[in-house]
C-alpha cells in the first residue's frame, strides 16, 4: 500500500487505555496516532464506572469522580448480608466516564499524540519494516503506514479479529441501568447473589453522586436461555430488596461484552493487544481500566526499546511482553477462587459461605487483607485458615492456586 500518512504507532481505539497508552509513549517523544471510529471520546458508555485508586493517581483525574467507595454490603441469596470496609480506606472512586475518558485522551493530545475521531481502520497489512493500515474517515480511505500498531479497540477489537489472535476465555455480558430513587448508604455499594437475581456472578449498585448504577453480568452458558434484563427485573422486583428498588426511576441503560483472563498471545510482529482488546478484564470485578493501565506500565519500555531500534518483530515483541505472564497466572488464580466460592456454588452454599463471612474474626480478616485489585492472597488466606473453608480448600485445583 501506498501511505498517505506515516507514524511511528497507530492505536486503534482512543478508550482510557488506548489513549494511556497514547499519552505515555508520546510522553517519550514517540509519534503516535491515535483512532476512534465515534465521533465523540466518552460514548457509547457500557462500564460501571470504577476506577482505583492507584489507576486514579496515574491519570490525575480527581475531578471527574462522582463518590467514593470504601466498603460493601454482600447479600446472600436469602436476603441476609455482612458489610465489610472501612471508611478510611477508599477502595473505587465512581467517577464520569465521559468526563475521565476525556480527560485520558486530553493527556495523550497534549504529551503529543494525534487524534483522528470518526475514524476506523478496514484492512491492515504488515511488512518486514512496518504496518500499514487502511482507514476510513469522513467518506474517504486513507493509508496509514506505522512501525508499531496497537489494539485497543475493545471487546470486539477489530485488531484482534483482523490479525487473527482468537478469542477471550470469557466474554460476559454485562447489563447497567442508571436510576434515581435508590436507598442505599453512602460509601457502600450494593452487592447480591443467587441464581435468579445474578445467575453465577454477582449484581450491583453502586452510588453515582446524585443517582445509581444498577448492573449485572453473567457467563451466557449460565442465563440458561434467560437474559441480562431477565434476571434484572427479578433483582429490582424482588421481594427481598422491594424496600430499597421501590422508587426507582430509570434514566438511561448501558449493556456490553466483558472479555476477562488475558489471551494466550497478545503480539505478533508489530503488533501488540491491549486493555479489552486483549482480554485484560479482571475475572473477579470485570473491571479493565486498572489491570489495562498495568499492561501498559509493564510494556512501555520494551516497546520504547523496540521502536528505537525497529526492532518490533514477533520474537521482540514476545519478550517486552513477558512481565503480562505473571498477570495472566494471577487472574488465572482469581478466576478459580471466584468459581470455588461463588460461580459453582448453588444458593444453598452461597448462604452457607456467607454464615461463615459473617463470623467477626473472617470479616475481620477481609478488611485487613482485602484488595479488590488482588483477591488471590485473600482467597487463599481464607482456604488455609478458616475451618469451615476446608471443605471447599479440598476441591481447589491446587496446581492453578498456588502454581
Amino acid at each position: 500500500m501506498m501511505a498517505d500518512h506515516i507514524v511511528d504507532v497507530v492505536i486503534v481505539g482512543a478508550g482510557p487505555v488506548g489513549s494511556y497508552l497514547g499519552h505515555r509513549l508520546a510522553q517519550s517523544g514517540v509519534d503516535v496516532l491515535l483512532l476512534e471510529e465515534h465521533d465523540e471520546i466518552g460514548r457509547p458508555f457500557q462500564c460501571a464506572g470504577l476506577v482505583t485508586p492507584s489507576a486514579m493517581e496515574k491519570v490525575e483525574l480527581e475531578s471527574t469522580i462522582l463518590s467514593d467507595v470504601w466498603g460493601a454490603r454482600m447479600h446472600a441469596p436469602s436476603g441476609h448480608y455482612i458489610s465489610i470496609g472501612q471508611p478510611d480506606i477508599i477502595r473505587e472512586h465512581v467517577v464520569c466516564r465521559k468526563l475521565f475518558d476525556q480527560g485520558v485522551t486530553r493527556l495523550a493530545l497534549d504529551s503529543g499524540a494525534k487524534l483522528w475521531l470518526g475514524a476506523r481502520a478496514v484492512g491492515g497489512l504488515v511488512d518486514t519494516d512496518n504496518v500499514s493500515i487502511e482507514v476510513e474517515t469522513k467518506g474517504k480511505s486513507i493509508t496509514v503506514q506505522c512501525s508499531l500498531l496497537c489494539g485497543a479497540d475493545g471487546a470486539h477489537s477489530w485488531v484482534r479479529r483482523w490479525f487473527k489472535f482468537g478469542r477471550p476465555k470469557e466474554m460476559m455480558i454485562g447489563f447497567q441501568s442508571e436510576v434515581t430513587g435508590y436507598i442505599g448508604e453512602p460509601g457502600y455499594l450494593d452487592i447480591f447473589t443467587g441464581e435468579e437475581v445474578a445467575a453465577g456472578l454477582f449484581a450491583w449498585v453502586i452510588p453515582n453522586g446524585e443517582t445509581h448504577r444498577i448492573g449485572l453480568w453473567a457467563r451466557p452458558e449460565d442465563l440458561q436461555g434467560r437474559s441480562c434484563e431477565h434476571l434484572y427485573d427479578s433483582l429490582i422486583n424482588s421481594e427481598l430488596y422491594i424496600e430499597k428498588f421501590a422508587n426507582i426511576k430509570e434514566t438511561a441503560r448501558y449493556c456490553g461484552p466483558i472479555p476477562t483472563g488475558f489471551l494466550r498471545r497478545i503480539v505478533k510482529s508489530r503488533i501488540a493487544l491491549f486493555g479489552d482488546a486483549a482480554a485484560a478484564c479482571k475475572p473477579t470485578t470485570g473491571g479493565g481500566i486498572g489491570p489495562g493501565f498495568t499492561q501498559v506500565d509493564k510494556m512501555l519500555n520494551g516497546l520504547l526499546i523496540g521502536l528505537e531500534s525497529n526492532n518490533l518483530g514477533e520474537k521482540s515483541l514476545l519478550k517486552v511482553a513477558k512481565p503480562i505472564r505473571k498477570m495472566r497466572r494471577e487472574q488465572e488464580k482469581s478466576r478459580a477462587l471466584r468459581d470455588l466460592f461463588l460461580t459453582d456454588a448453588d444458593d444453598e452454599e452461597l448462604d452457607r459461605t456467607f454464615s461463615i463471612f459473617q463470623k467477626p474474626e473472617v470479616i475481620k480478616m477481609i478488611n485487613e487483607s482485602g484488595d479488590i485489585e488482588k483477591p488471590v492472597p485473600l482467597g487463599l488466606k481464607m482456604l488455609k485458615k478458616v475451618p469451615e473453608f476446608r471443605k471447599i480448600a479440598i476441591r481447589a485445583s491446587w496446581a492453578v492456586l498456588t502454581g
